[in-house]
C-alpha cells in the first residue's frame, strides 16, 4: 500500500492519464475500483477513499497529503515538486522538511486503509443475482421526502429476467397501522419496466422491475429510480434481500438537522427502530447533510441510519 500511494502521488497525482495504470491491487481493493470502471469513477472512488484517511491526520500532514495527491483545488498542479512548494509555502516549512510529513503521512494512511480493509465478499450458494452497487441520496428537505436510488445489478445466472427491488415502510410506531402501495411514489429514470407495486405484508411492498432483455450471467446492468413517500418512522435503511457488495447512503436535512443521528449496521430489521441499539453517532456537515457507507451487505440484515424525530 506505501509503494502504491508514493507511486500514485508522482506527477498529476489522481489527475494522471491514463490513471488505471497507476494504480495498484492493494489501492484497487482498497478503494472498491472494478476493472470496468472508466477514469471518472476511478478518480471518484480514489478521493472518496483518500479523502477520510488524510483528513484524520494532523494538520500539518494532512496539508502534506492533500497537496500530494492533489485533493486540494488549490494544489492541482502539473507536477509533484509544484505540489510539495505549495505545501510548503502554506506551512511556512522548507520543502525537504513537506516531503518528509508526505512519506510520515502515507504511512499512516496506509496503515489506516489496511486496518479497515474490506473483508472477502460473502458468498450465497444458488443466488440468481447480486447487487454489485447501491447509491443513494435522500432528500428530506423537500415537502414529500425523495429517494433517488441508482443500483448496479450483476447476473450470477442466465435468463434474469425480473429483479426483485422490494422495500419496506414502517409501520408508525404507536399506531402500528398498515401502509399500501399507494403511499410510495416511484419512478424508473432508466433500466426497465416496472410491474405495479404489490403488498407482500402489512410493511413490505414488492416492486418487479423488468430490464429490457433478459441478463445472461456475468452481465451488470444499471437502474435509475426515484422514490417518494412520507416516512413514518425516522430511520432509512437498506435490508437487501440479495447480496450487496457496497451500500453509499447521502441523507440531507437540510437545515432541520436532528440532534441525534446514528449509524446502523447489520442489525435486525426490526432492530433498527429500537433506540436501545444503538450505533455510532453521526454528525451532519454545515449543508445539514450525512454520508455513510456500507460494504458486504448480508440479506435479510439492516444498514443505514437512525435519527431523532
Amino acid at each position: 500500500m506505501v509503494g502504491e500511494l508514493k507511486a500514485l502521488r508522482k506527477g498529476r497525482a489522481i489527475f494522471t492519464t491514463p490513471l488505471a495504470d497507476r494504480i495498484g491491487p492493494a489501492l484497487r481493493s482498497t478503494c472498491g475500483i472494478l476493472e470496468d470502471d472508466g477514469t471518472v469513477e476511478m478518480r471518484r472512488k480514489l478521493s472518496d477513499r483518500l479523502r477520510p484517511l488524510v483528513e484524520s491526520l494532523p494538520d500539518d500532514l494532512k496539508i502534506a497529503l492533500l497537496a500530494a495527491f492533489a485533493l486540494d483545488e488549490r494544489a492541482r498542479k502539473p507536477f509533484y515538486q509544484e505540489r510539495v512548494h505549495w505545501a510548503a509555502i502554506t506551512l511556512d516549512r522548507d520543502d525537504r522538511t513537506v516531503r518528509r510529513r508526505i512519506d510520515e503521512g502515507i504511512e499512516q494512511i496506509a496503515a489506516l486503509a489496511v486496518a479497515a480493509a474490506v473483508p472477502a465478499p460473502r458468498h450465497y450458494p444458488g443466488r440468481r443475482w447480486h447487487t454489485e452497487e447501491l447509491r443513494v441520496t435522500l432528500a428530506l428537505d423537500q415537502p414529500v421526502p425523495e429517494a433517488f436510488e441508482f443500483r448496479r445489478v450483476v447476473a450470477d445466472a442466465d435468463e434474469i429476467a425480473v429483479l426483485d427491488l422490494a422495500l419496506t415502510l414502517p409501520v408508525a410506531g404507536e399506531s402500528g397501522d398498515s401502509v399500501t402501495a399507494s403511499e410510495l411514489g416511484v419512478d424508473v429514470f432508466f433500466g426497465g419496466v416496472l410491474d405495479d407495486p404489490v403488498m407482500e405484508s402489512s410493511d413490505r411492498i414488492g416492486l418487479a422491475l423488468r430490464p429490457p432483455e433478459p441478463l445472461r450471467r456475468g452481465v451488470r446492468h444499471e437502474v435509475g429510480l426515484r422514490f417518494r413517500a412520507n416516512l413514518r418512522e425516522p430511520r432509512y435503511v437498506c435490508v437487501p434481500r440479495h447480496p450487496c457488495d457496497l451500500f453509499d447512503l447521502h441523507v440531507r436535512f437540510g437545515e432541520h438537522v436532528p440532534e441525534r443521528i446514528v449509524r446502523l449496521e447489520e442489525l435486525s430489521p426490526g432492530g433498527a427502530g429500537d433506540w436501545s441499539r444503538t450505533g455510532a453517532a453521526l454528525a451532519a456537515d454545515d449543508a445539514g447533510e450525512v454520508h455513510v457507507r456500507f460494504r458486504n451487505l448480508a440479506p435479510g440484515y439492516a444498514y443505514g441510519i437512525r435519527w431523532t424525530d
